[in-house]
This record gives structure tokens, C-alpha cells and sequence, in this order.
């Protein structure tokens, strides 16, 4: 039997062909889970027969999960087809297909645009932890891990301040749900990629994964292991945690040393 065998786990922006939330969706079917995949966008469909193609039972789901009733929704479909919940994987934000994104100085960020990447990037954390909670209280089991970043909660880097504000809030929502929710069995922990090579990936980011200790981006699969990691049986007592999976990147002091 494998380990995650007649677990049902749901992954957020997931809908990426080479992204960090399909390579996490993958490697929790492979091990036995039922996978339900979210995206904005209907490509999350092609995400989930890929998966069929692999022999691993998926669906997929097309919401905003900014919107409270968007996230209802789907947590109803959850209850009525499986009747439990044991994984959630808050791995949506980033950037939306199609949407153009922008660089603002702290002082000159417009309020919609702060505004709209704490919805992205924090609120749908919020919205999807408070809808699995009730599931996961009742059978007294859980496994939540949030996908944060790196930037935020450890570094910064120019031009995204409201994006650095929510990823670090992420942070510190992480550590607030898990102090709640331990006694009922469940954890809550959170990953902090730092450059990682997918689709969404700028030249520049590529430029500057090659500056980091093991001089290359890492890659979704890598950051997809250690959330696997987080949402395993075993990990019981592990919980309030920040993973960084940055390849070293944080660690310089002395940014002028190569090796």
C-alpha cells in the first residue's frame, strides 16, 4: 500500500504544466492520494487528465479563490463526493494567466495593486485554510502546508513590496493556525522557495538563481519534495515550521564571496 493511500489531498494553483503546485499534485498521487487540483484558469482540466493519464485519480476545479463563495463551493463538492479532507496544499498566488504585471517603489505602490496581492498571495490562504479546517477537526487529522517564498519572510528584493507583505504574512498565519489546530491533530507548515525554474520564471530571476551557492534555479520537483515531506503521516510532530529551499541562497553574509 502506498503511504498516502485513501488520503484525498487538495492543491491550489495547480494549474501550471511546470509549476511548483502540479509537480506537488503529481507526487502525491503517485503515492497513493486522490489529487484535487485548483486553478483560475481552464487549462486546470488538462492538468487533471494528465494526471488520469499517469494513473492517478484527479480532478480538477476552475475558481478565484479570492472570492468566499469560490472556495464553498469547491469544499462542498469535497464533502459530498469523499467526506474527507486530510491535505491541503495553499500553493495559489504568484501571478494570474494574462494578467501584466508591474514593479512599483514602496512609495509609489497604487492601493489596488497592494490591495490585490494580499488577496492573491494571503487571502486565498486564509479563505482555503478556513474552509478545510472544519474537515480536518472532525476526523482529528490534517496536513496543511502553506507555499510562501523566501521573499518576505527571509530576503527582499526591489520593486514587490506588497508581495513581500504577504508572503510574510503567510508566515506568520502559518504559525498562528498551527498553535490552533495542534491539539486536533493537524499540522500547519509552510515552505519558502527561493528562485525556482518554472513557467512563470523572469530572465532575470534565472540570472540570478545562477548566483546562488549551487549556482542554478531549482526546480519545481524539488520544492514539490518537501512539501511532500510536510504532508506525510509521519511528520506528526513537525509543525509550525518555515522549509526554505533556497539552495543556500539566504546564507551569504558576504555577498562578494565565491567559492
Amino acid at each position: 500500500m502506498t503511504p498516502l493511500q485513501g488520503q484525498i489531498a487538495l492543491v491550489t494553483g495547480a494549474g501550471s504544466p511546470n509549476g511548483i503546485g502540479f509537480a506537488t499534485a503529481r507526487l502525491l498521487g503517485q503515492d497513493g492520494a486522490t489529487v484535487l487540483l485548483v486553478s483560475t484558469t481552464e487549462r486546470i482540466h488538462a492538468r487533471a487528465a494528465e494526471l488520469a493519464g499517469e494513473g492517478i485519480s484527479a480532478r480538477g476545479y476552475v475558481a478565484d479563490l479570492t472570492r468566499p463563495e469560490a472556495v464553498e463551493a469547491i469544499l462542498t463538492d469535497i464533502r459530498q463526493s469523499f467526506g474527507h479532507l486530510e491535505i491541503c496544499v495553499n500553493n495559489a498566488g504568484m501571478t494570474v494567466v494574462g494578467e501584466e504585471q508591474f514593479e512599483f517603489r514602496v512609495d509609489d505602490i497604487p492601493l489596488e495593486a497592494w490591495h490585490r496581492s494580499l488577496e492573491r498571495n494571503l487571502t486565498t490562504c486564509f479563505l482555503v485554510t478556513r474552509a478545510v479546517l472544519p474537515l480536518m477537526r472532525a476526523q482529528k487529522y490534517g496536513r496543511i502546508v502553506n507555499v510562501a517564498s523566501t521573499s518576505g519572510p527571509v530576503q527582499a528584493f526591489v520593486g514587490d513590496a506588497a508581495y513581500h507583505a504577504a508572503k510574510a504574512g503567510m508566515w506568520g498565519y502559518t504559525r498562528a493556525c498551527a498553535l490552533e489546530t495542534a491539539a486536533d491533530g493537524i499540522t500547519v507548515n509552510a515552505v519558502a522557495p527561493g528562485w525556482i525554474a518554472t513557467d512563470s520564471q523572469l530572465a532575470s530571476e534565472a540570472r540570478a538563481g545562477l548566483l546562488t551557492p549551487m549556482k542554478r534555479s531549482g526546480t519545481p520537483a524539488e520544492v514539490a519534495f518537501a512539501i511532500r515531506f510536510l504532508a506525510d503521516p509521519g511528520a506528526s510532530y513537525l509543525t509550525g515550521q518555515l522549509l526554505i529551499i533556497d539552495g543556500g541562497n539566504s546564507l551569504p553574509e558576504d555577498r562578494a564571496w565565491q567559492p
